[in-house]
This record gives structure tokens, sequence and C-alpha cells, in this order.
């Protein structure tokens, strides 16, 4: 079976929502399934599981919060990722603090779904951030899957979880497609995964990069042995499985799809530097800082990382 990103999300909603009647999904034009994640779901399930809400994020984000404190387990679908700043007091002030606040009496089992971003293809300034270590840093569950499988499996245990999961799904990871030939199942969330075995290097790519480091680890394996260590949840974050990694590399490359101050790239070079025994100086690849992507879609590839920026890092690790 050949299964799309788009598809895989798709499936694990419908699969959690055949499975457990508290699942609903909440979100702007879902029932027409524009995103592609919600796509058939409001004929197969109804208007009172898939709810087409209004064009207000924070009315829809209050409206999740209380039907998951009242039992439910709402997923949340926001067309791109900067609407979450509309709402992030919602999510990381109310929802994430709900059941310390409350002692463990109430729960927030709530899933924000989050395609969009990372596309390079000129979505501008409002439309083009990817603010995943701001959820990461607040403490909140934070997935960025990079496969289908893991998507399908990411998904349904973030709606499973019983705290607040922001899942984002990078616009250029939705047209993926992979071969599958098992039982799709639910991932472990913190639980990261190599995608390719190396003993010189680990590059630690966050989301869609996965597909351009596992690219670039091809083109180099005359010359240099990278690992391709995908973390998948960026908090909580699978430290041993790259400590296990960095044991067997010593040098440390992260490329990622955010901002390079005070991003998810920065956490893991200064948690390796602490934690963890490295031969070189590490490296990043990211985003500069203080940018908005313009909507030239010339200027917007050339602010985001990309694989020539990676080949130089990783020459440059080894020296």
């Amino acid at each position: 079976m050949r299964l799309s990103y788009t598809k895989a999300l798709n499936r694990a909603l419908a699969d959690e929502l055949d499975g457990d009647p508290a699942v609903c999904v909440f979100g702007e034009d879902i029932g027409a399934g524009m995103a592609g994640p919600t796509l058939g779901l409001l004929d197969r399930f109804g208007p009172d599981r898939i709810v087409d809400t209004p064009l207000s994020e924070q009315a829809f984000t209050a409206m999740a919060l209380g039907a998951a404190l009242a039992g439910r387990r709402p997923v949340l679908e926001f067309q791109i990722p900067s609407l979450l700043f509309l709402v992030f007091e919602q999510l990381v002030n109310q929802a994430h603090k709900f059941s310390l606040m409350s002692g463990g009496q109430a729960g927030v089992p709530l899933t924000c779904l989050v395609p969009g971003s990372g596309s390079r293809d000129g979505w501008a300034g409002q439309h083009s951030d990817h603010p995943y270590s701001l959820f990461a840093h607040a403490g909140m569950k934070t997935v960025v899957p990079a496969t289908p499988t893991d998507a399908y499996g990411l998904l349904r245990s973030a709606i499973r979880d019983p705290d607040p999961v922001v899942v984002f799904a990078p616009a250029a990871a939705l047209p993926v497609r992979e071969t599958v030939t098992w039982e799709l199942v639910p991932v472990p969330l913190g639980s990261a995964r190599v995608h390719r075995s190396g003993t010189d290097v680990t590059l630690v790519a966050v989301g869609h990069l996965v597909h351009d480091a596992l690219a670039v680890a091809g083109e180099l394996a005359g010359e240099i042995s990278v690992e391709v260590f995908d973390p998948r949840t960026l908090h909580p974050f699978d430290w041993d499985a790259l400590g296990a990694s960095l044991e067997r590399t010593g040098r440390l490359v992260v490329i990622d799809d955010s901002n390079r101050s005070c991003g998810i790239g920065a956490e893991v070079l200064a948690t390796a530097a602490e934690e963890f025994r490295l031969t070189a100086p590490p490296r990043r690849v990211t985003r500069p800082d203080g940018t908005v992507l313009p909507f030239a879609p010339a200027l917007d590839r050339a602010l985001q990382p990309d694989r020539e920026q990676l080949r130089h890092a990783l020459r440059a690790v080894m020296k």
C-alpha cells in the first residue's frame, strides 16, 4: 500500500473517531476537508462530532477546552501554524496548566493538529512561521512527524494522551508517500527514530527536513558516514536515544526549520554539549534570526535551511 502523509493523518483521525465516542474534531472548513486531513469525516461521523466552526480560532479553542474538561477528546485543526499565536494564552496558560493547578482533578486531553508552513511556496510573512520551539519551551507535548507512518502513529497517541498535545504537520511533508507493508499502529510520544545508521556524524533533522537529511547523507556516503536522527517528539525529547547516537559518532549537526536563537536546534546543541561526549564543536542549520519570510518564492527559499548549507555543516564538523 502506498500511503501519503495527508491520508495517514486522515486515517488516524478516522480510526480514533471510530474507536472512541469521546473524540471529536473542531476547525474551519473541516467539513469540506480543505486542508486534507479531515476529508470525508463529516459524511462518516456527522456534524455532532465533526464541527465546522466560524472563523475564530479563539472561539473554537475555548469551546474545545471546555469540551475536554467535560470529558471529550477534541482535536483542533489549525489551517496554518501562525494561527497558534492567536490562542497561545489559551493553550499554554490554560489547557497546559489545568491538570497541575487542579491537583489532577481536571484533565485536558486536547490535540492541536497544525498542517502548513515549511513549504517554500511563498506563503509570506504572516503564514510562514514554524513555532514548534515555543510550545516545547513552554513544556507542552510537541510532535513533528516526518513520514506518513509516523504521522499516523503519533497523531493517534496524541489524541489518546491525557494532556494537551500540539502536532505539527509541515506542508512540505504532506505530499510524502511511503510504501507500507505492515499494520499501522500508534507510535509512543517521546520516542526518537534513527532513519539511517552512521559512524561519523549524528544529524538531527526535524520534520520534513528528515528527507533533505537522508538525501544529503546518501550523497556524502563515500565521504562521511551520517546517522540521521529524527526526534519525532520535541517535548518530551528522547535524550537517551540521542546520547546513544552520539556515543557512536561523537559529532553533531542539527537542521531545524525555525529561527536560530532559542530554537529547538539551539536546545539540542546546548544539551549535547553539557551532557554528552563530543569530539568536535556541534553545528546547526536553521532559518536566520529576526527574519520575516517574504512572498517572493526565490527569497523565501533563500532564507530557509537547505541541502547546500547542510553539506557545508557536515563537512565543517569533520575538520
